[in-house]
């Protein structure tokens, strides 16, 4: 662990954005190019490596009602799998004399966003602090924007790279809202970061991987599976529909109860809900599933998080919003990844269950 000291220290960075041209604004994610630019000194944690992606299971036609996509450039190549996946290596940089202001880290003329200033309070926006009384010597940054955006991300990205933090000094993080389910994974999963708005850094290493998911990163990641499933019986069972109701992102199912109770009358699916219930409760449920399905979204992270290999999960998708970013973990753990799109209905979509049936089927359930 790094040396944390009381030391008071003046500096009116956090003000600087304010200078137009003076500091260029990045978002802390897939950064290493830039990191490495302003290290003293970097290094690779582990090799990469590639691997061949999967063939989704879906029925015919079902992508021709696609009309948008969201972080999925091509979703008829990335379902139909046979894709070469190129898995960058985890690099380590380190820097000298960060500030940590209220989300973002600084360093020179370049500041690093942490997670969007929403997220603060406006009076905290607009007067970040100009004394600091913290001073931590081998510090090391584990989260990222995109992880403090997205909760699935958060589980595969964050909390893997937190593993390699705790390595190599003071695991640090932002001091904003933690969603009570983010605050149990981190008891769970063994996980504690010091939280704060106002920090200098007299040394600090960040890791990039470039979004990959090379090898050590399935190695940190099964860690956390196993230290999990150590937690629960995992009783085999056939499913559990996990319910995302409007927790999330917006995108509504209109008829997501209904699907939910007849998987759970026709194929004996038990029946969760991340709004309200707690993450034991769910992992619980999930442990030991020959399936999880749901909305796509972050909240089916959940399931993902124990699920053995062999194991499927079933996605039902917006047309207008397609999303295949699941598909980058079940690929990685060895899991089915299935889909079945919905049909428009104004804003909102449905779901036909005669096809969460046949895809069930293709599944060989």
């Amino acid at each position: 662990m790094g040396l944390i000291e009381k030391k008071v220290r003046f500096s009116p960075i956090g003000y600087t954005r304010y200078l137009k041209g003076l500091k260029k604004t990045y978002m802390m994610f897939r950064q290493g190019k830039l990191l490495e630019s302003l290290a003293v000194k970097s290094w690779e944690i582990a090799p990469g490596n590639t691997t061949i992606s999967k063939k989704a299971y879906f029925l015919e036609n079902q992508l021709e009602r696609v009309t948008g996509s969201a972080y999925t450039d091509d979703p008829h190549a990335v379902m139909h799998g046979g894709i070469s996946i190129v898995h960058n290596p985890t690099l380590a940089y380190l820097l000298k004399n960060i500030w940590m202001i209220n989300g973002s880290i600084y360093k020179g003329l370049h500041q690093f966003q942490l997670h969007h200033k929403s997220k603060l309070s406006s009076k905290m926006n607009y007067f970040p602090p100009v004394i600091f009384d913290t001073e931590i010597k081998n510090a090391s940054i584990y989260s990222s924007y995109d992880g403090n955006e997205f909760f699935g991300l958060w589980l595969t990205d964050d909390c893997t790279n937190y593993k390699l933090a705790a390595v190599e000094g003071t695991p640090i993080t932002t001091d904003i809202f933690t969603s009570p389910h983010m605050l149990e994974y981190e008891s769970l999963l063994n996980m504690n970061p010091y939280r704060t708005n106002a920090v200098y850094l007299k040394d600090a290493v960040f890791f990039d991987d470039d979004w990959g998911n090379n090898k050590k990163k399935q190695e940190i990641f099964n860690s956390n599976k196993e230290l999990l499933l150590s937690k629960f019986a995992s009783n085999s069972h056939p499913g559990v529909f996990i319910l995302r109701r409007n927790s999330g992102k917006t995108r509504i199912m209109l008829n997501e109860i209904e699907i939910a109770e007849l998987m759970r009358e026709k194929y004996g699916f038990k029946i969760v809900d991340v709004t309200q219930q707690s993450v034991q409760e769910i992992i619980a449920a999930c442990a030991g599933a020959g399936i999880i399905a749901g909305i796509e979204g972050s909240h089916l992270m959940h399931g993902l998080m124990v699920l053995e290999p062999g194991a499927s999960v079933l996605t039902l998708q917006p047309p207008n919003r397609f999303c295949g970013v699941l598909k980058i973990t079940t690929d990685m753990q060895d899991l089915n990844y299935a889909f079945v799109v919905g049909i428009q209905k104004e804003e909102n979509f449905y779901i036909n269950f005669e096809e969460v049936e046949k895809t069930l089927s293709l599944l060989r359930f």
